[in-house]
């Protein structure tokens, strides 16, 4: 007997019925449900249920972070300077976006600030100002998830006119 002649004999009884021929698959539903270990199909309902309550879930911790995140500020404080531009900006959110052009010296460089407005009254007093000395009261809102609010963290609630 050559070496290596009963290892045939000992792999082909070894092998399942049925592995000489070519494998085809059936696609039913167990095939679709063995091809993702541990997914189900939608068959029963209850993974659809699932899915629909994870996404409320995603959707109502998305919408709590961002009351959060508008609600409570970070900082606040006043600015000085000249507004140089204010306008409406956004495709589907309209915002009010402007610089303030903060100067220390005449004739120094001035330091843009740039900030977002949310109430049309308080825009529509800063587009009066134009060319003007102004103050603006701000406050700071880190982590806005979104540029649907406004396109800076800063949020002016009020101007004055200095002389």
């Amino acid at each position: 007997m050559r070496p290596g002649a009963g290892r045939r004999d000992i792999k082909s009884a070894c092998r399942r019925p049925g592995a000489d021929r070519p494998r085809t698959r059936r696609w039913n539903r167990g095939a679709v449900r063995g091809l993702l270990p541990g997914v189900k199909t939608f068959s029963s309902g209850k993974a659809l249920v699932t899915l629909v309550l994870t996404l409320l879930l995603g959707a109502g911790v998305l919408a709590a972070y961002t009351w959060g995140a508008l609600t409570w500020d970070y900082a606040e404080g006043e600015r000085v300077g000249y507004v140089q531009k204010l306008s409406k900006k956004g495709w589907i959110c309209k915002t009010w976006e402007g610089e303030l052009a903060m100067v220390t010296m005449p004739g120094a460089i001035p330091e843009k600030f740039y900030f977002s407005i949310r109430s049309d009254t308080v825009a529509a007093q800063l587009n009066k100002t134009l060319g003007k000395r102004v103050g603006v009261k701000y406050t700071q809102h880190l982590g806005i998830p979104t540029s649907c609010f406004g396109e800076t963290e800063y949020f002016v609630s009020e101007a004055v006119v200095v002389d």
